[in-house]
């Protein structure tokens, strides 16, 4: 991945300064400053024009990022928790109004939708057949321009895929997150799906200077 220019960049710092103070705060600062998924978003989608379905977007920090960097399209962000859906809602008030947050179960549909998706750390929380439909669900609402934006952690043996699972289960009994992990995808599903729904694009793994397992994929339609 090529880095993106240095003014592009949000400070983590800064950013986090949106969001209310405690944990919202501290976990976007350490989210921001270590994980390289939001940069990675970024760059798979800097060249678009759709609009955005964020499924799963918790507070908010992709698309605020997004727009930080200069992505001045439509997005709409959905999550299951309510009360982070709140704090997005708040930091859009002050900084992005025009980005819309609602709280929806993505277990129950999607709604409609055409431009890119991105689907971030949530496959892991759902069953197989959820996993599967939420996958074709998202792949028919990208559009001809638009790009579909996965990133999960992947079942695979290793100490990497040990330890993300243990951070999950942590994350479920702090209350961070309302779930525990369920099922964690594999690569060839996750082509499987998307090719079956006109997709073709790349998963490649996403560690940065993190120890998880994380893989993102990059799917379009052609």
């Amino acid at each position: 991945m090529n880095p993106l220019p240095a003014v592009a960049r949000p400070r983590a710092r800064e950013f986090a300064q949106q969001f209310p103070k405690g944990n919202p705060r501290y976990y976007t600062m350490c989210k921001v400053a270590m994980d390289p998924l939001y940069d990675a978003v970024y760059e798979a989608l800097a060249t678009t024009s759709q609009p955005l379905l964020d499924v799963g977007c918790g507070m908010g920090l992709c698309a605020f990022y997004l727009r930080e960097c200069g992505l001045n399209v439509p997005m709409r962000g959905l999550d299951f928790d309510a009360s982070k859906i709140a704090v997005a809602t708040i930091v859009a008030a002050q900084c992005a109004p025009d980005i819309v947050f609602e709280t929806s179960d993505a277990r129950g549909g999607l709604p409609q939708h055409a431009g890119s998706v991105t689907i971030l750390d949530i496959l892991q929380y759902l069953a197989l057949d959820a996993q599967g439909e939420l996958l074709s669900a998202a792949a028919q609402r990208v559009s001809i321009g638009g790009k579909l934006v996965i990133r999960t952690s992947i079942e695979a043996p290793g100490w990497r895929f040990a330890l993300s699972k243990a951070v999950d289960r942590a994350a479920a009994a702090l209350s961070w997150m309302k779930a525990s992990p369920v099922v964690y995808p594999r690569p060839e599903t996750i082509r499987r799906v998307l090719e079956a729904n006109g997709l073709h694009g790349t998963i490649r793994p996403l560690w940065g200077h993190t120890p998880f397992n994380n893989w993102l994929a990059v799917f379009e339609r052609t």
